[in-house]
């Protein structure tokens, strides 16, 4: 079997490569450079001629190969476009082996994956107490919101602090204590003011607190990680192992965030996820993509014990649920794994045509002095 012909689709922001082999043999993969999609597209296609000809079975080394091709470049818009052809590719060796993914990799070592919801929020504490019992009622045990209302950037430091502290509080009340909360800062603060916020929201018990301070350095993410008494969770616009061997050394977290649509796929984050084994972290997949990118979350997370919760969109809805003939299930809060060959799903190329490209655009805050907030 060889690679023969590589194909690229937009169904609005996601990304979709279908990989086609000799033999007629098909498989897809979703990459999550979302704001930049582009620039994934066209790494995909400038390795297309490298990858004609080639053993799609022969993962491990396609991997290494692009990854090294043109001289070790980096950055996510290469981790984007590797992820997604690396997902193609094991969709083929399922294809072919005619099992899913799950099986090549060790087997199940658990039946099910716990899903954490998305989606939950608003502008007051009350607003958000409403959101996560909505949750609560649809099944879902753990769920991840942002303490901060629209405006953060113009309010004041006790402000800011006060008001996500009252948000954080009234959800705990709202679902209980035998429910999860993720807190998600979105790289919205400064380290102080991260480290002062953790403290105040400490007796509420976050599940994690994701994101505190932006991700440009590994040795600032592990100054605030040395002074958090509550989990630390990262990682999510990261790529690569050497990164988060970093994070583990050095940043004290709790969680790794990888998305496997941007971070290396299946091949990368089966190797995040050993080294979050030999460190006692666990794994939250960032997942704010499309139904195929979930496919392959789930089925690594059904086979590495270091796997935890699976962040959920809906995927019942569209454009998502356009995208691909059977979404992966939830049932009472969990992803139920599929048990057809590869990821368990086929692209409908049709999605494309209904769906045309919208490009994401989230241009940072302006603080009221007129400079750039974090984001």
């Amino acid at each position: 079997m060889k690679i023969e012909k590589i194909e690229t689709f937009f169904v609005d922001r996601y990304l979709v490569v279908r990989i086609i082999a000799d033999d007629g043999t098909q498989g897809i993969g979703e990459s999550c450079y979302w704001s930049y999609p582009k620039a994934a597209e066209a790494t995909i296609h400038a390795w297309e001629s490298a990858l004609q000809g080639m053993d799609p079975g022969d993962t491990e080394h396609i991997f290494n190969y692009l990854y090294r091709y043109n001289g070790a470049v980096r950055g996510n818009g290469v981790g984007g476009a590797l992820s997604a052809v690396d997902i193609a590719l094991w969709d083929i060796k399922g294809k072919r082996l005619q099992a899913p993914i799950w099986d090549l990799l060790g087997g199940k070592v658990r039946q099910k994956v716990r899903a954490i919801a998305l989606g939950v929020g608003g502008d007051t504490p009350e607003a958000c107490a409403e959101s996560a019992k909505k949750v609560k009622d649809q099944g879902f045990t753990a769920l991840k919101f942002t303490p901060m209302s629209k405006n953060w950037p113009d309010q004041r430091y006790g402000s800011m602090i006060k008001l996500g502290t009252k948000m954080v509080e009234a959800v705990r009340e709202a679902v209980g204590w035998d429910f999860d909360i993720g807190v998600e800062i979105h790289r919205n603060m400064k380290p102080a003011e991260a480290v002062v916020f953790a403290d105040s929201i400490a007796k509420f018990h976050p599940y994690f607190v994701e994101d505190p301070i932006v991700p440009d350095s590994v040795v600032a993410m592990g100054e605030v990680g040395d002074k958090f008494r509550v989990p630390l969770a990262i990682g999510e616009r990261n790529f690569g192992v050497h990164e988060f061997r970093e994070f583990a050394q050095l940043s004290n977290c709790a969680f790794f965030k990888p998305d496997i649509a941007v971070a290396g796929g299946i091949t990368g984050c089966k190797k995040i996820a050993a080294i979050a084994e030999a460190y006692h972290v666990k794994i939250a997949p960032h997942n704010f993509q499309g139904p195929i990118a979930t496919a392959a979350c789930i089925q690594l997370g059904t086979s590495s014990l270091s796997w935890d919760v699976q962040e959920s969109s809906n995927e019942n809805e569209s454009p998502r649920v356009d995208m691909v003939d059977e979404v992966v299930p939830i049932v009472d809060g969990y992803y139920i794994p599929s048990e057809r060959a590869g990821l368990g799903m086929e692209f409908n190329e049709e999605s494309a045509v209904k769906f045309p490209f919208t490009p994401a655009e989230v241009p940072p805050p302006i603080a009221e002095d007129g400079s750039v907030a974090l984001k």
